[in-house]
């Protein structure tokens, strides 16, 4: 009860907090928000039991390899900015080379805004009286034209208020899950209760898994792309704060949560965290639903503003951001159109027995893996919160 009552305090004060008018309304905090929304996003969840289960008691030194690691890269966008704002002329070979890339990089974002869309419309029609693929699809559509609409009339800086609104939401429960952790660390801490879990792999299986898990930092690189709103150096600042408040988040996360579950306390899966944080307070698991359905919108958001960015910068000005968004929209709602995945295939993707029931295509909050045929309903013993018949599957750690 205690710990359920400090995680409520510390989260609407963490709202009120980052709410406050002056906060929003600054330029640099305002400029933060996008890439920390696409770094922060539904990854954030499955990290910390992924990193519990392979790296034990090291996981907080794999996380801050991690967050070194993604700083490093930043480092080197940040120098691309101030090169590219101090020499706008490059050479034809370098010019040439950085199109195709930035292209495929537009590509990437249609994809992840289609991807995350789709998660936040399945997932979110799982809350309502219907079910099914139709309403997911119906959802999504809504969400896309919402974002086109936002961002064609009122421009980028409407879509950045949504988008803080969301982020806003998310951090404030983030805040409250760390207050969670904090107060069920120090109880345990007090009662001897503290583990240490051995590491469980190693040599090139670990160095690839380590490195597999970047993408959940990863998201910086919009900053890159809103030069038409903000200077080079807000950019490359608001990049900077954007990746030490996320690794600070990180850190704290990952030391709080790897000392608290024995080695197999709670099998690994694609919901691991909320079985662990149901055991931490009652509380929680509700928090995480809103806290995953603001990732994904925030994350969307982010990745729409950064493409219309991009997409401008690479047409010259022949594409304005709200055509580039319009295109955006075209591309993901043809994805939805055509996106059909066969169950079985899944499930034998996932080493699970194929099942002869009517196919089922499932997600899990945290949008991570297909939940072999559905069989278990959205509230299943243990709070495993499987949605089922949602329409569409979703690759790990996305």
């Amino acid at each position: 009860m205690l710990t359920d009552l400090t995680i409520l305090i510390v989260t609407v004060l963490a709202g009120a907090v980052l709410f406050y008018p002056k906060l929003r309304r600054a330029t640099g905090w305002r400029a933060t928000v996008t890439p920390l929304a696409s770094i922060i996003g539904s990854g954030f969840l499955v990290l910390g039991p992924v990193l519990d289960d392979s790296f034990g008691a090291f996981a907080p030194v794999v996380m801050l390899g991690l967050c070194t690691v993604a700083y490093a890269f930043g480092g080197a966008i940040r120098a691309n900015i101030h090169d590219i704002d101090a020499n706008p002329d490059r050479g034809r070979g370098i010019a040439r080379l950085e199109t195709v890339a930035s292209w495929l990089l537009a590509g990437a974002y249609f994809i992840s805004v289609a991807y995350y869309l789709n998660l936040f419309g399945a997932f979110a029609a799982t809350l309502t009286p219907w079910s099914g693929a139709m309403p997911a699809r119906i959802i999504t559509t809504v969400t896309y034209a919402v974002i086109l609409l936002v961002g064609w009339v009122y421009g980028f800086h409407a879509m950045e208020r949504m988008e803080q609104a969301s982020v806003t939401l998310k951090l404030a429960i983030i805040a409250g899950l760390l207050a969670g952790l904090a107060v069920h660390f120090t109880d345990q801490a007090i009662a001897g209760g503290l583990v240490i879990n051995p590491v469980t792999v190693s040599g090139w299986g670990a160095v690839t898994l380590a490195f597999g898990l970047i993408v959940t930092v990863q998201g910086f690189e919009t900053s890159r792309y809103l030069g038409d709103t903000y200077s080079a150096d807000m950019r490359v600042r608001s990049m900077r704060w954007a990746q030490l408040i996320s690794a600070a988040i990180y850190m704290i996360y990952i030391c709080l949560l790897v000392y608290l579950f024995p080695a197999g306390h709670v099998p690994l899966s694609e919901t691991a965290v909320i079985d662990m944080m149901a055991i931490v307070a009652p509380v929680l698991p509700p928090l995480l639903i809103v806290a995953a359905l603001s990732a994904q919108f925030s994350a969307a958001v982010a990745d729409t503003g950064g493409s219309g960015g991009l997409v401008t910068e690479l047409t010259k000005g022949r594409l304005g951001t709200g055509q580039s968004y319009a295109v955006l929209v075209a591309v993901g709602r043809g994805c939805l159109c055509h996106h059909r995945l066969r169950q079985p295939r899944l499930c034998r993707l996932l080493r699970r027995p194929s099942c002869h029931r009517r196919p089922t295509r499932a997600i899990d909050l945290l949008g991570v893996g297909c939940f072999g045929c559905g069989h278990r309903d959205l509230w299943s013993i243990r709070r495993r919160l499987i949605i089922r018949r949602c329409g569409i599957a979703v690759d790990p750690l996305a």
